[in-house]
């Protein structure tokens, strides 16, 4: 998979940071998809034991055959410190690696993250998604910011997350009477095709299968650095 150079480097100051997520948060764009996905590639990303590496996952999985195709692991070492909010610059160095070893292009991509739904509406998935300039999703299992009423208990389920009068994001119930996850749009797909896309995708577990099976591939590969 081709992936391009990030626009900026990763190893600066947490003011630096900032200022790259406010000069690249207005190129996200919230548009619908240009036709119906099939290959959807799930990311997540863990750190080393010794907080020096950071390991990253990324599992393409046909959304037709409920299968995967291909499955790669990268390591990058840490250039910058645990900061909330900018998860990105710890995170996507490995990411992107693991991506340029795909040999599979997929349609969507999703990330075990946020999107919009962030302070500077620049999370990990926003980040990650212009730099790659593909459609993608941030799909995270806690809030990180805003407020919601509670979504009903059955499968599909779903209320708003507002931050400053802006929905910023949908608390979705992705199978019956489990805690939701919460999704944001990413790059180049809007809230209501995201939501569709994790409901598809998650045909068993809270989570949609890309990203489980990656949160499973980087989890076995943690466990070997122990």
């Amino acid at each position: 998979m081709h992936v391009p150079r990030a626009p900026h480097r990763w190893a600066v100051t947490w003011k630096h940071a900032r200022a790259i997520q406010q000069r690249l948060a207005p190129l996200v764009r919230q548009v619908p998809l240009d036709s119906a996905p099939r290959f959807v590639a799930g990311l997540d990303a863990a750190f080393s034991p010794d907080d020096r590496c950071c390991l990253a996952a990324a599992v393409v999985w046909d959304m037709r055959e409920q299968a995967v195709i291909e499955q790669q692991v990268a390591v990058r070492r840490l250039t910058f410190p645990y900061v909330p909010g900018l998860l990105s610059f710890r995170e996507a160095p490995a990411v992107l690696a693991a991506l340029r070893k795909l040999r599979t292009e997929p349609d969507v991509l999703i990330y075990d993250g946020h999107g919009r739904a962030h302070p500077r509406r620049f999370g990990v998935a926003c980040h990650v998604g212009v730099i790659l300039n593909r459609p993608m999703i941030g799909c995270a299992k806690t809030r990180l910011i805003g407020t919601h009423r509670a979504p009903g208990w059955r499968r599909g389920s779903v209320a708003p997350l507002i931050d400053a009068g802006e929905v910023i994001g949908n608390v979705l119930r992705t199978q019956d009477g489990i805690n939701p996850v919460f999704v944001s749009v990413g790059h180049r797909i809007d809230l209501t095709g995201a939501q569709q896309i994790i409901l598809a995708c998650a045909i068993r577990y809270r989570l949609p299968e890309p990203t489980r099976l990656a949160d499973q591939l980087v989890g076995a590969a943690k466990r070997v650095r122990e």
